[in-house]
């Protein structure tokens, strides 16, 4: 099922995460599923990227700038509850957050060793590169709830539907 995802920086500093998911329960918007990474090792993939391929997406005097600045941040992903997008997106917009939004595939999934594997490799017979997933479990008897990042959203959805 596509849904929307939005992605944000954060300083990162103690507090910031609470401010940011006090001020969505506040509005009434619970989150599905969120992902905190910070930001200054996703500059040292994109140094590691270059480094790979050989090709410069941007000077070296950028990416040690980026670097510098990336420190202090964390990049959110966070899903919210069906329905409740343009309200998170409105709230965000309000207090001067600095946020993009991503289709992404949402999917629940049974709880067994080998459900995952499935549906991933059904993304690979397709061919849809998979740029990022996160996904949890809240019990041993539940169902899991996977948030994919593909290439092609639209072939993905096509997958699952």
């Amino acid at each position: 099922m596509v849904r929307t995802e939005i992605s944000l920086f954060l300083k990162n500093v103690p507090g910031e995460l609470a401010r940011l998911t006090a001020l969505l329960a506040e509005a009434g918007i619970n989150i599905d599923a969120i992902t905190i990474q910070d930001a200054s090792s996703y500059v040292q993939e994109l140094f590691k990227a270059r480094g790979k391929s050989l090709k410069r997406i941007a000077s070296a005097a950028s990416y040690n700038s980026m670097r510098k600045d990336s420190a202090e941040f964390a990049l959110i992903r966070l899903l919210p509850a069906d329905g409740k997008i343009n309200a998170a997106i409105d709230l965000l917009a309000r207090g001067d957050y600095v946020y993009d939004i991503m289709p992404v595939i949402a999917l629940e999934l049974e709880n067994r060793p080998g459900t995952l594997a499935e549906v991933t490799a059904k993304f690979g017979e397709a061919g849809v590169n998979i740029n990022y997933v996160y996904g949890s479990v809240s019990s041993p008897d539940g169902k899991c709830l996977f948030v994919f990042c593909p290439e092609d959203i639209e072939l993905a959805n096509q997958i699952f539907q």
